[in-house]
């Protein structure tokens, strides 16, 4: 006696056709992105690995971003995926801006502006696929991806990177002469006396701690999305990333000061840059104690129970 194989219900082959028409536009939309925005992704991955010391945090952020997502799929997973159209939106005007920056007046073609046509898009994206409710979950993954991965350009660190110069300027001044070295500071210019002998010093803008104040931003904001669940920790956490890095970029310039008494080779070049990696150890260290201060200003009571039975 031979069985007759039943045909899915109706609504299971309805559905099981909707997803493969959803996979294959999702499969088209995403290859058709990814060939309009693959400069922006090329010039920020070669970016990143010519200046590794500046901006080579920029390639483990999506990694960070993804991590995010992971932590909270089950809450993701237990909300049912629903095709919101109204994402197309977004995605239309992302990439429009995009082309527009790529292709518009040289006012208009620069790597962040271009970046936020890029962002728009992936909200987008974001909301088609997989609806308003998963976004509720999604947005802040995507958002720390969107702004953390770019670097920034020159023309918009100059409005934070002078006056952070002026002030390691003044920092390193200070330590120098507390620490015994004899230092003259004439604006972002350091003056050390050597046995009667002047070695300049220049507080350039590579040394002024604006690109290790962004790496310090990124991982706040990591360590404190990961760490903590109120939000008066998590906005201190990060906030007390800018005096962080300022301090460990004071104490970069003073080590290199100190090291330039022996050699003045030891603050320029490739030692420059390695001196600047060694401190991120220390820093990172220093940053962990602070999450471990906030962590333990609040002490957890546990619930206490009611002569009934019934914790109160």
């Amino acid at each position: 006696m031979t069985s007759i194989p039943r045909e899915p219900p109706p609504m299971v082959a309805v559905e099981a056709l909707r997803l493969r028409g959803l996979l294959l536009g999702g499969g088209i939309l995403t290859v058709l992105v990814a060939w309009v925005f693959w400069e922006f992704f090329v010039s920020q991955v070669r970016f990143a690995i010519r200046q590794q010391a500046d901006w080579g945090h920029t390639l483990v952020i999506p990694l960070i971003g993804g991590y995010f997502v992971y932590m909270n799929r089950h809450r993701i997973l237990s909300v049912p995926f629903k095709t919101t159209w109204s994402g197309l939106i977004p995605v239309v005007l992302g990439i429009a801006w995009y082309v527009a920056c790529w292709l518009g007046p040289p006012a208009l073609r620069h790597h962040n502006l271009q970046g936020a046509g890029l962002t728009l898009t992936l909200f987008g994206l974001t909301l088609l696929f997989f609806g308003m409710r998963a976004m509720t979950l999604l947005w802040f993954p995507l958002l720390y991806v969107c702004v953390f991965s770019q670097t920034i350009s020159a023309k918009l660190m100059t409005y934070v990177t002078f006056p952070m110069q002026d002030v390691t300027a003044r920092g390193s001044w200070v330590v120098l002469n507390l620490i015994g070295v004899d230092t003259d500071r004439t604006g972002n210019i350091l003056t050390i006396w050597d046995n009667g002998v002047p070695r300049p010093l220049n507080i350039a803008e590579a040394c002024s701690g604006m690109r290790m104040l962004m790496a310090f931003l990124a991982l706040g904001v990591a360590m404190a999305y990961t760490g903590f669940t109120r939000f008066w920790q998590r906005a201190t956490l990060v906030l007390l990333g800018i005096p962080t890095a300022i301090v460990v970029n004071v104490l970069r310039v003073v080590t290199l000061a100190v090291l330039s008494l022996y050699d003045t080779d030891f603050a320029a070049g490739d030692f420059h840059t390695f001196v600047g990696l060694l401190w991120l150890v220390p820093a990172f260290l220093m940053y962990l104690g602070l999450q471990w201060i906030l962590r333990h200003l609040v002490i957890e009571q546990p619930a206490r129970e009611t002569p009934g039975g019934d914790p109160s």
